[in-house]
């Protein structure tokens, strides 16, 4: 692996992989606000995540970019796996972003279906924000019209977390 790859590994272990992601679910009291079609609904849980390094594409090999697959499993109001990718980068003073897809495929709140993630990351001198947005129009079954936003965070102990407000429309 090029000193490059290395740095965006220890970007995504260090930010998105934050203190034993990996660990066993902790209990997370899930919260939501609205019970109507097109309200925003807030929930909040857990997941654990596995990113692994994919090999670059043909003529990257010397790019600051690397890529990486990400495998994760959803605890909380969204019960579900997650699948996608990320590329990310890292300087030598732990500044650095990502940006990701991801295909959630679960149960929100009783409701069957899957839906895409969009989101992305950005870290200074070791700090970091993560948010997203769910894809337009990208909700299947029971989740057509899911629209929201979303955010990771992580807390003292690593334990990752997920904040997701979110409409669902009604559907004709």
């Amino acid at each position: 692996m090029t000193k490059t790859g290395t740095n965006v590994l220890a970007w995504v272990l260090g930010a998105v992989l934050f203190q034993g992601c990996a660990s066993t679910p902790a209990a997370a009291t899930p919260t939501r606000t609205g019970s109507e079609t097109n309200m925003t609904k807030h929930v909040k849980g857990i997941f654990n995540v596995k990113a692994t390094p994919l090999a670059p594409d043909a003529g990257a090999a010397e790019s600051p970019i690397g890529r990486l697959s990400i495998d994760k499993r959803y605890h909380g109001e969204l019960e579900g796996t997650g699948v996608g990718q990320m590329l990310a980068t890292l300087d030598a003073g732990q500044s650095g972003g990502y940006v990701a897809l991801e295909r959630v495929t679960g149960t929100l709140e009783g409701r069957k279906g899957s839906f895409t993630l969009m989101h992305s990351g950005s870290m200074t001198r070791g700090a970091f924000k993560v948010v997203g947005s769910v894809v337009p129009e990208s909700g299947t079954d029971e989740l057509q019209g899911l629209s929201g936003s979303y955010e990771i965070q992580i807390d003292e102990k690593g334990v990752h977390m997920y904040v997701l407000d979110y409409t669902l429309a009604a559907q004709p």
